[in-house]
């Protein structure tokens, strides 16, 4: 059986191109990597290195295999980097941006919470869904729901958040439910002004591609709370995402109109300025934040 710490050794091998260098850098003796580089040949079956007094050749199987151990390599030296200095204290002062929604379901509290648990910590946040400049406004983190096109800015996923389309019992009753996308049309449907696909685009999904339906309605708010309400009093047909509305339709108090069919999903992103290593005390918020969204991934 392969183990995972003699593929690490043997990307180091390749890479620095001496047994010598790879035992000085890991501690080890010049025996104890070649007979670990060795056990490797003979769990796989093939011969990776061919050796010789003066220096190490990458055979052709060495060179296939050397591509998949840089990966288990790097990924080991995120994973460590990841976590490093979580038993420390961190301190100092972050200024971040968050979406009002997800700030009111959950941010709130798992900031607060982070500052609390870190004593040293300070942190100024702020609630807008607009997409704020990082660089010029001066955000150290910004948490984001969308798509990322800006090169010097580093993301990390943290989850996807789906949308529904929903309406109040009340509402269905009076005007009917509709069937199919096309019908809602004929519907009177509350418009989220901070839609990047356009408040009056609704995108859903088929076998064969996404596709829009152009709605209209009398109601347009830029307030995602606002339209809940909206929505709630029976006055139409609101186009959200489920994280907004998730107790409303557990409750019955609102009602998924097209449960498998609703084609926006929008993926939420810690996102930092780019550097090589993000300061500690960012890289310690952001796991603490990650771990409060995918403790209630089922809302989204």
């Amino acid at each position: 059986m392969v183990k995972t710490d003699d593929l690490i050794l043997f990307a180091q091998v390749v890479e620095l191109g001496s047994f010598s260098r790879v035992a000085e850098q890991n501690s080890l003796t010049n025996s104890v990597v070649s007979k670990r580089i060795a056990r490797l040949e003979e769990s796989l079956g093939v011969q990776l290195l061919y050796r010789s007094t003066r220096k190490l050749t990458v055979s052709e199987a060495g060179k296939l295999l050397y591509q998949g151990a840089k990966n288990v390599k790097q990924a080991a030296v995120e994973a460590i980097d990841t976590v490093a200095g979580f038993g420390e204290k961190v301190t100092g002062h972050v200024k971040m941006s968050v979406p009002t929604i997800s700030g009111d379901l959950l941010l709130a509290d798992a900031v607060a919470d982070f500052c609390v648990q870190n004593p040293g910590m300070t942190v100024d946040m702020s609630l807008d869904n607009k997409f704020v400049d990082l660089i010029d406004d001066g955000f150290d983190l910004v948490i984001r729901t969308g798509h990322l096109e800006d090169s010097n800015l580093i993301a990390r996923h943290i989850l996807d958040s789906q949308w529904v389309i929903c309406a109040a019992p009340v509402y269905i009753s009076r005007n009917g439910k509709p069937q199919h996308p096309e019908d809602l049309v004929n519907h009177n449907c509350l418009q989220y002004a901070y839609q990047t696909t356009g408040a009056a685009e609704w995108l859903f999904k088929r076998d064969s591609g996404n596709y829009v339906v152009r709605i209209s309605g009398n109601f347009s708010t830029n307030n995602a709370g606002a339209l809940r309400k909206a929505a709630l009093g029976g006055h139409g047909i609101a186009y959200v995402p489920r994280c907004l509305v998730y107790h409303d339709l557990m409750k019955g108090d609102l009602m998924d109109l097209f449960p498998k069919q609703v084609g926006k999903r929008l993926g939420i992103y810690a996102v930092y300025p780019f550097t090589r290593q993000p300061p500690q005390k960012i890289r310690l918020l952001i796991e603490h934040i990650r771990a409060r969204y995918l403790a209630i991934g089922h809302y989204f």
